[in-house]
């Protein structure tokens, strides 16, 4: 597989050939974030931290639909799933939440949390199983619904 910022190269070239405005703007806004920590660090990124800021970018997208939502802004919230969307195409799958179950389950087994107060507790122990590749708003949905 190659890395990830030949990847989303790839794909701006494919946009761009396929005239596709929005995808070749969506993939220049990841490749400037990109480019960006690499100035700041002075340094060439490796692929999982280019993944990180994939994910990063992300997660910006997701909050930025909820608040545009929050306020009945549609059409500027449409406009931002579709760069989520694109985000998600160049990040690994991510767990669905029956493959989600029982790795939460087995970690508050391990932990032995039985109330909502351990919530914190159990979510130390799976984030770093689960690192990138489950959201963290979701794992912790399921981690409450289990424990209540």
């Amino acid at each position: 597989m190659p890395n990830p910022k030949q990847q989303l190269q790839e794909a701006l070239k494919d946009a761009m050939k396929a005239k596709d405005k929005e995808r070749r703007n969506a993939i220049r806004l990841l490749q400037s974030a990109i480019k960006q920590v690499e100035i700041d660090e002075r340094q060439s990124l490796g692929d999982e931290t280019i993944l990180d800021i994939l994910r990063r970018e992300a997660k910006k997208r997701r909050e930025t639909i909820d608040e545009l939502e929050s306020v009945g802004r549609a059409a500027e919230a449409a406009s931002e799933r579709f760069e989520l969307a694109v985000t998600e195409e160049f990040l690994p799958r991510q767990l669905t939440d029956e493959e989600l179950r029982p790795i939460v389950q087995e970690a508050i087994d391990e932990v032995g949390a039985n109330s909502i107060k351990e919530v914190g507790k159990v979510m130390g122990l799976i984030m770093p199983r689960v690192r990138g590749l489950a959201d963290g708003r979701a794992v912790n949905a399921l981690v409450r619904e289990l424990l209540s």
